[in-house]
């Protein structure tokens, strides 16, 4: 069983910067993939940027303006956004798979709102 927490989100104007933070009840320094995952209301959950082995993966929407990356030391996810824009907005999920075919780990999610 693993726990994640995300922090980090909060309200912000257009055009701004907000880094969330995603700390593990666990090691993830050899998981297969942990990241990022976001869900506007009405609307699927979509991916935005997350570490698959040795590989950063990163939905076109964001390239650019978020950054992932990770302390290990810290069992911690973070992603750096910049130049955050209104449809930005949504709840962002922390995810976790230890292995390939194992259960996802979802953290609670923490609320970003960009106003426009």
């Amino acid at each position: 069983q693993v726990q994640l927490v995300e922090s980090g989100g909060g309200l912000v104007e257009s055009g701004g910067s907000l880094r969330l933070s995603c700390v593990a009840s666990a090691s993830i320094a050899n998981i297969y993939m942990v990241g990022w995952y976001r869900q506007a209301p009405g609307k699927e959950r979509e991916l935005v940027a997350t570490f698959t082995g040795g590989r950063r993966d990163y939905a076109d929407s964001v390239k650019g303006r978020f950054t992932i990356f990770r302390d290990n030391a810290k069992n911690t996810v973070y992603l750096q956004m910049h130049s955050l824009k209104f449809e930005d907005t949504a709840v962002y999920y922390c995810k976790l798979l230890r292995q390939p075919f194992d259960r996802a780990y979802w953290g609670q999610g923490t609320q970003v709102t960009v106003s426009s």
